[in-house]
This record gives C-alpha cells, sequence and structure tokens, in this order.
C-alpha cells in the first residue's frame, strides 16, 4: 500500500504544485486577472480523481479485487494527504522565496473585482488575512485547507464506489 500511495499521492502533489505555480504566475502577469473559483476548484476535483484510479489499482493488484469501505477510504485519504502536504510544501517554499509579495498582489485583484459597497468590508477582511499570513503556522493550515478537503471528498467517493467484498461460494 504505501508504494500505490507514494506514486499517486506523489504524482498528484506535482500536478496540483504545477497548477499552482501556473496560476500565481499568471496573476503576476496579468494586473486584471480574475479568478474563477468554480473552474479552479473544478481543476482540482479532475486532479484528485487520481485518488479513484489508486485505490482501484491498490484493490485489484494487491488485495486480489476485494477491498473493504475501510481501507478504501483509508488508501484515498492517505494518498490525498501525500498529495497535500507535497502542495503544502512546494507552497511554503515559493511563497517565502519567489513571491513574499504574493498577499499585496492578491488583495489588488481581490479588491479591484469587488463591488464598490463592498470595498471597504473587503479591504479589512484582506488586511486581517495578510496580518494571519504573517504565522507560518497559519500558513500551513490555510493551505492545507485549499486542497485537503476537495482529496477526501473525492476519496470518500472512491471508495464508496470501489469498496468490493468477495462472494461467498455456497457449497
Amino acid at each position: 500500500m504505501k508504494r500505490n500511495v507514494l506514486l499517486f499521492g506523489l504524482t498528484i502533489g506535482l500536478v496540483l504544485c504545477a497548477n499552482m505555480v501556473v496560476m500565481v504566475n499568471m496573476m503576476y502577469a496579468n494586473t486584471h486577472f480574475k479568478g474563477n473559483d468554480l473552474l479552479g476548484y473544478a481543476a482540482m476535483v479532475a486532479m484528485f480523481s487520481l485518488i479513484f484510479f489508486g485505490v482501484r489499482n491498490y484493490r485489484n493488484k494487491e488485495l486480489g479485487g476485494f477491498i473493504s469501505f475501510g481501507k478504501a477510504f483509508k488508501t484515498g485519504a492517505l494518498i490525498a494527504l501525500v498529495a497535500s502536504t507535497l502542495y503544502v510544501i512546494i507552497w511554503l517554499f515559493y511563497y517565502y522565496l519567489f513571491v513574499p509579495d504574493f498577499i499585496d498582489v492578491y488583495t489588488k485583484i481581490v479588491l479591484q473585482n469587488c463591488t464598490p459597497g463592498d470595498i471597504t468590508a473587503k479591504s479589512k477582511e484582506m488586511a486581517d488575512f495578510k496580518e494571519m499570513y504573517k504565522n507560518p503556522l497559519f500558513v500551513i493550515l490555510i493551505t492545507y485547507s485549499e486542497v485537503l478537503p476537495i482529496g477526501l471528498l473525492v476519496a470518500l467517493l472512491s471508495a464508496t464506489i470501489l469498496k468490493a467484498k468477495p462472494k461467498e461460494v455456497l457449497s
């Protein structure tokens, strides 16, 4: 199981990291960047869909085609955790070494995409966020919260679909 979890977890993690770097670079290159949350989360669901194949691979190659819901979910959750951990580690290096002004750039984009009535409240919210982002523990937690819940949801769905018990043989 370890090999399977690492193989699929690192593969998903690398794809997530590549996507993150591309998106951050797009923000920096385009001063009028307008993100699309729905598209972003749909892309993450698509990336995490590899969890299904990781669990199926484990079930078919190592367990003879049978897996309980619990074992399937555990395998999927571990794959999601490996992928999310790689994402968090890469973001920490990328943020602190290459884009330490990310929150300022992000704030500017958020505020330019606000309605005029929301600017005051959103400015305060972003100032509070910037203050919290000074704490590396907060950076880690918020970064995990971006991806891990989606991975766990896909692991849950995959476990539900892939669970298979051996059929009893009548004698």
